[in-house]
């Protein structure tokens, strides 16, 4: 259990236009430990304040799967309440690095999201996928909800949208009913057609006005300035769930499948 908890990755580099390039991987299907928030978090904040850094770009490693969420192993490790809350903590700091940066973020999703994965590919300004990129808020089936990505879900889609996603917690919904939901701007029909896209964009936004493009973010996320009370209250809720029997019960049995 502890060595998946300590495995993965998150990585950067910066080219000489000022394109900034994350990309996070795990082996469990890009899940995200707590360690891997930590640091995606800490990342983004960072290149967010690089004066050289221009634009970001949002990726995970593989071709299958953008992100599974989080961390059975980690979720079923979880003994107390504190554990939880700042565990689920981690996704609250990715989310609020990602409204704080004042640089737009543009996200790849290559490959099916869910959970968490859903609430980063809604936390980036400009979010493009390949035609395998279902969604799923899966939370609901092990016991708790998507209490912590639910503001960032909702903002990007509309709450109709996200209560569908929410409630019938099993199904997953395509990359073109993504699309047309708001989460996706494009869909492509593999990732290099999308990756020519992503550059050819970044490079655009690379060369505009950078105090322009920080006073747009600044628009585009007003009314989020209460997120970082809201998504720690919401840390708290997840943090209190997961040690339900219920929810126990119920990764034990996901991680059997």
């Amino acid at each position: 259990m502890s060595s998946a908890i300590n495995q993965g990755f998150v990585e950067f580099a910066i080219s000489s236009s000022g394109i900034a390039t994350i990309e996070f991987g795990h082996p469990l299907s890009n899940s995200l430990p707590g360690k891997i928030l930590q640091k995606l978090a800490q990342t983004i904040t960072d290149l967010g304040n690089d004066n050289s850094v221009k634009v970001i770009v949002l990726k995970s490693d593989g071709e299958k799967v953008f992100c599974a969420g989080a961390s059975f192993d980690e979720l079923i490790s979880i003994q107390d309440f504190e554990k939880g809350k700042i565990f689920f903590s981690g996704f609250a700091n990715v989310i609020n690095a990602c409204r704080k940066a004042p640089k737009f973020i543009i996200g790849r999703v290559q490959g099916k999201a869910v959970g968490g994965g859903v609430g980063l590919a809604s936390a980036v300004d400009y979010c493009l996928a390949t035609r395998t990129a279902d969604v799923k808020l899966s939370e609901l089936a092990v016991g708790i909800g998507p209490f912590v990505v639910g503001p960032a879900v909702e903002r990007k889609i509309g709450l109709s949208a996200m209560s569908e996603l929410t409630i019938n917690a099993t199904e997953w919904r395509s990359a073109d009913w993504a699309k047309k939901k708001g989460l996706f701007v494009d869909v492509f029909e593999n990732a290099v057609d999308m990756d020519i896209e992503i550059k050819k964009l970044s490079e655009k936004l690379a060369q505009s006005n950078p105090e322009a493009m920080a006073l747009l973010k600044e628009v585009f996320w007003k009314g989020t300035e209460d997120w970082d009370q809201l998504l720690a209250e919401r840390a708290s809720i997840s943090g209190k769930l997961i040690l339900s029997d219920f929810s126990v019960n119920a990764i034990n049995e996901f991680k059997k499948k």
